[in-house]
């Protein structure tokens, strides 16, 4: 195998219980189509369902992250991600208990259409 292109390791062990890493889900639905172009709750959202799908394929759900990284396109955009971030974990997280985050203000993300990735690492 060539080495890494980057700060990164091809391969990662983890050896107390099952760690499971979610990579970065957007705002597409499960057609791969934009939800909400240019809305960033409405991609919020969808992002949040994607990411509900993976854990629940991976035998976890919300309660099992460990950690959320969190990539927006837009400063603008961080009063109306904490609004409904809010309303998300609401449900999500009733009893409160949040997983860690770290919120990354970035130029783009691989399409100019999305505003908002989050990936996720959870243990089960």
């Amino acid at each position: 195998m060539a080495a890494p292109l980057g700060l990164y390791s091809h391969v990662s062990r983890v050896k107390s219980g099952s760690t499971i890493y979610i990579a970065g889900q957007v705002g597409v639905d499960a057609h791969g189509r934009l939800v909400g172009p240019g809305d960033i709750a409405a991609q919020m959202r969808q992002t949040f369902e994607n990411l509900g799908v993976a854990l629940k394929a991976a035998g976890g759900s919300f309660s099992d992250v460990a950690k959320f990284t969190t990539y927006l396109t837009r400063d603008g955009d961080l009063a109306a991600f904490m609004e409904t971030r809010k309303e998300i974990f609401a449900k999500l997280y009733p009893a409160g208990g949040y997983p860690p985050n770290t919120l990354l203000v970035i130029s783009r993300l691989v399409k100019p259409e999305l505003l908002i990735e989050i990936e996720a690492v959870a243990a089960v």
